[in-house]
Parts: structure tokens; sequence; C-alpha cells
């Protein structure tokens, strides 16, 4: 005679919900991965961009220190700004 397994109807809908919740929990770190890059892309490229305005419109003074001063500026804002958005996107990934 075959044994017959019975199936409790709570246990199996419990189960049922707890995988789409496990799934949809994926998907939401998945989304929230690919938007903290985006955000991270867009912050850098930002930043890099104001930097490179910065150091552009400083060398239009004419004035060698002032062109000086800027452009060491610049590049200390692009230095800290690569750092910091690699140190966020370890984090992130």
């Amino acid at each position: 005679m075959a044994t017959q397994t019975k199936t409790n109807p709570s246990t199996d809908s419990f189960d049922a919900a707890a995988e789409r919740v496990a799934e949809l929990n994926e998907k939401a770190v998945a989304n929230g991965k690919k938007a903290g890059e985006a955000y991270l892309s867009s912050y850098e490229k930002a930043v890099l961009s104001l930097a490179d305005s910065y150091e552009n419109a400083a060398g239009a003074t004419k004035l060698d220190w002032v062109a000086t001063v800027a452009a060491a500026q610049a590049d200390f804002t692009r230095d800290v700004t690569k750092a910091y958005t690699a140190a966020a996107r370890e984090l992130v990934s």
C-alpha cells in the first residue's frame, strides 16, 4: 500500500509567501545597488566637472598665483571625490 503524505495548507502558503518575499528582497537589493551606482556616478561626474570649471575660471584671471592655488584645490577635490566614490562603490557592491 502506498504511503500518502499529508500537506498542511497553511504551511504550504507560508512557504510560498516566504519564497516570494525572498525573491522581492533580492530584487530590491539589486535595484538598490543599481540606484546607488547611478547616484555615485552622477555625483562623481558633477563634482569633477565643477572642479574643472573652477580651475578654468581661475586660469582666466591671468594671475599665476590664483591659477596655481585653484589648480591645487581642484586637484585635491578630484582626488577626494575619486577616493570617496571608490570607497562608496565598494560598500554598495
